[in-house]
């Protein structure tokens, strides 16, 4: 059999894709015994599926282009379309601002499931090579599939333990396109030596300020054996490349109004205590009362509102939620995803380079493409 057209990859690209493509032979190909299984762990297993302000900013990429894909089924199209399948994702403010949260994410596979019953699926079956003369030629590690078109939707590199791959890559490559450097997103920064007292703090959480790249996020940092993690970090590893990364651990506040008064210094500040005694060691003050404080401590205190860092790198692609960089946009058509190097084969999904910050804004991304991609293959 020859499908009209055949997906590569069977993530939430990928199956919005395969639910909106109508009257064509279609099948759905997914190195993963299930379908969705990135979709399964996303936003702590509720699906961060979109969020209440999505725009170009809240990406990196081409921007002309991300704006085009966001007019073409914006947020507000994804909430009537998971509605209209008895879908009713709620914002939750006290995870991440503006998110919104699916009751779990088995309800968005369970949902894909059945919008793609007219989909041949080839599950547990791992795309080796594709070849192209007048057909395409999908060889597996189980069989040749033939097919008129193909949708490349197989994600990047992230989470390897879930089947992620090159194979996106490969292909893009096979075929003559370029590949922006890749690195991993969305993911906690490991330290070097200067901030080796972060891991004496494992498992503790503050809420901070950080500003890197002209942007600013706020949110919690998460403390862990490796350095730190948690949602302000994993938006800031987005925008990092090397450098500094300045913390304020007391957003809104000024510092001086924590220096008055006979309190410890470890319990003056509205922090936790673990976290000030290690901070105190790390700048080489006493735990004292704050009355005695000299003018050089205080000013030494002062870096709680400015504190720099370079972290050493990130905890890599097993733990980052996102893969940055990508196949080059330039070399896509922008009005249908097809490639500009090779007739019938197209590319959605996370392994352009287009990528978001934390708060749904990659699902709705994806989401949109897969739209965008379906209405000119429809056509």
């Amino acid at each position: 059999m020859v499908f009209d057209i055949a997906i590569v990859g069977a993530g939430a690209s990928g199956l919005m894709l395969a639910s909106l493509i109508k009257n064509k032979s279609v099948c759905l190909i997914e190195a993963n015994e299930k379908i969705g299984q990135k979709i399964k762990v996303s936003g702590g297993a509720k699906c961060n599926i979109t969020n209440e302000k999505v725009s170009s900013s809240n990406y990196l990429g081409d921007k002309e282009f991300i704006e085009d894909i966001l007019k073409e089924f914006s947020n507000k199209e994804l909430l009537n379309f998971l509605n209209k399948n008895r879908l009713f994702p709620k914002v939750n403010p006290k995870i991440v601002k503006g998110t919104y949260f699916c009751q779990s994410s088995q309800e968005v596979i369970d949902m894909f499931s059945s919008l793609t019953t007219h989909v041949k699926k080839y599950l547990k079956t791992k795309v080796l090579d594709i070849s192209f003369e007048k057909n395409f030629f999908i060889k597996t590690n189980k069989n040749i599939i033939e097919a008129k078109k193909v949708v490349i939707a197989s994600g990047g590199l992230s989470f390897e333990s879930l089947g992620a791959s090159s194979i996106a890559f490969d292909i893009a490559q096979k075929f003559g396109h370029n590949i922006i450097k890749t690195s991993p997103a969305l993911v906690g920064f490991t330290v070097q030596k200067e901030q080796f007292w972060f891991k004496n703090l494992s498992g503790i959480s503050a809420k901070v300020e950080i500003k890197i790249d002209k942007k600013s996020f706020y949110g919690s940092l998460l403390f862990a054996h490796k350095g730190c993690s948690g949602p302000v970090i994993l938006n800031s590893s987005l925008y990092w490349q090397k450098g500094k990364i300045l913390i304020d651990f007391l957003p809104n506040e000024k510092i001086e109004k924590f220096l008055k008064g006979n309190k410890k210094i470890s319990t003056a500040f509205p922090l936790a205590k673990r976290f000030m005694t290690e901070f105190l060691k790390s700048i080489d003050i006493e735990d004292k009362a704050v009355s005695q404080l000299t003018k050089e401590e205080k000013n030494k205190l002062s870096i709680l509102k400015n504190y720099e860092f370079c972290p050493a790198g990130t905890f890599g692609y097993s733990k980052a939620e996102v893969t940055k960089g990508g196949i080059c946009t330039q070399e896509i058509n922008h009005k249908t995803f097809e490639s500009l190097k090779q007739k019938n084969l197209y590319f959605i999904g996370e392994c352009l380079d287009i990528t978001g910050e934390l708060g749904g804004y990659n699902f709705q991304m994806v989401f949109s493409q897969a739209v965008k991609c379906a209405n000119f293959l429809n056509e």
